[in-house]
């Protein structure tokens, strides 16, 4: 029986190392996500397979919408129940328009994927509706908008007085509107000052003063508030599919307003653009994917990208070429800034 060298012994055991190391990486899931640009889809266009509009109006007379507001979209790949290799991720890492990020960015720890799909259907159903007050509170058209107070947090003023179901009507008598929420109502007085809350508690109407705490230079008095509408006149009907997520928000305010006013936001450009509405007041959030949305906007035809302004320094060096990229903090802002574009005048960029 012939035996082998030292030499060829030692090159025999680290190459079975090696395919044990592959096979171990080929089979071994890693806990991470890939984030890739999604489908685009405008606003102004029509959906589905009976090509409906995207935005239905009901109720009211609309416009015509040439153009293209397109709303964007992330792709993902893995999570529970659907794990990737090690090389699926290097190859990923290898795309500049793809990212790897740990699994609990998008699954919170304990959560499956239909938890997370479920949420995310909420969410889409919420940005459609505080979309659509954010459009009529921009346009004038009146509905009711209520604060309800959801929390009330120990140790802070409002303990022991305000309680978990209360609707805020008003601010040291100044009314809650779409335009001035009960939080920015109470951030408008200095700190440590006492301040009347008219609320709506079991049908009646009561007055309560309550001392504001100040937390970083604000003034708080330590409750969480759910936003919601009553009233709206007539019908907003927003058709998308199964995508879900709140950061189309901007883009469905963008295109109401456009159905509602015949304005032609767009005056020709390929527009597209991301931003959750936090509130009715139009004031625009940042959103996760950034990169990957402008990749997707640029391929599908957009030469402008409205950004939330809070995402300006994410898309630092990742700008796909031909695009540009215009700062928003609000819907009106937003609205501004195409009119602006339309006229030839200059706009904020990132």
């Amino acid at each position: 029986m012939r035996r082998l060298s030292r030499r060829n012994l030692t090159l025999a055991v680290a190459g079975a190392g090696i395919v044990v190391s592959l096979l171990v990486a080929t089979l071994l899931p890693v806990p991470y996500v890939i984030l890739s640009p999604g489908p685009t889809l405008n606003t102004l266009g029509q959906q589905g397979p009976h090509h409906q509009p995207l935005i239905q109006i009901e109720g009211h007379h609309s416009y015509p919408a040439p153009g293209h507001l397109n709303l964007v979209t992330v792709s993902y790949q893995g999570g529970p129940g659907d794990p990737f290799n090690i090389f699926t991720a290097l190859q990923a890492w290898l795309d500049p328009h793809d990212a790897v990020v740990p699994q609990a960015v998008l699954f919170p720890a304990g959560q499956t994927q239909q938890q997370v799909s479920t949420q995310n259907t909420k969410d889409m159903a919420t940005s459609q509706q505080t979309a659509t007050a954010a459009a009529f509170c921009q346009l004038g058209i009146k509905f009711t908008m209520q604060d309800t107070v959801v929390a009330v947090l120990k140790g802070y003023p409002a303990a022991g007085l305000l309680r978990s179901g209360d609707v805020i009507t008003a601010v040291d008598g100044t009314p809650v509107t779409c335009r001035t929420g009960a939080g920015a109502l109470i951030r408008a007085h200095p700190p440590g000052t006492p301040i009347t809350l008219t609320v709506q508690r079991d049908g009646a109407a009561e007055s309560l003063t309550v001392k504001t705490a100040d937390v970083s230079g604000h003034a708080v008095v330590g409750i969480d508030v759910a936003e919601s509408y009553r009233g709206f006149p007539f019908n907003v009907k927003i058709n998308v599919g199964d995508i879900g997520g709140p950061s189309a928000g901007l883009m469905f305010a963008l295109g109401i307003v456009d159905k509602l006013t015949g304005r032609n936001l767009t005056a020709g450009k390929f527009i597209a653009g991301t931003g959750e509405l936090v509130s009715a007041d139009g004031t625009v959030g940042p959103i996760g994917g950034i990169q990957q949305k402008m990749a997707g906007a640029r391929d599908a035809g957009a030469t402008v990208f409205l950004t939330p302004a809070a995402n300006c320094p994410d898309t630092a060096g990742a700008v796909p070429s031909g695009l540009r990229l215009v700062k928003v903090s609000s819907l009106a802002g937003a609205v501004s800034a195409l009119q602006a574009l339309a006229s030839g005048r200059g706009v904020p960029g990132c």
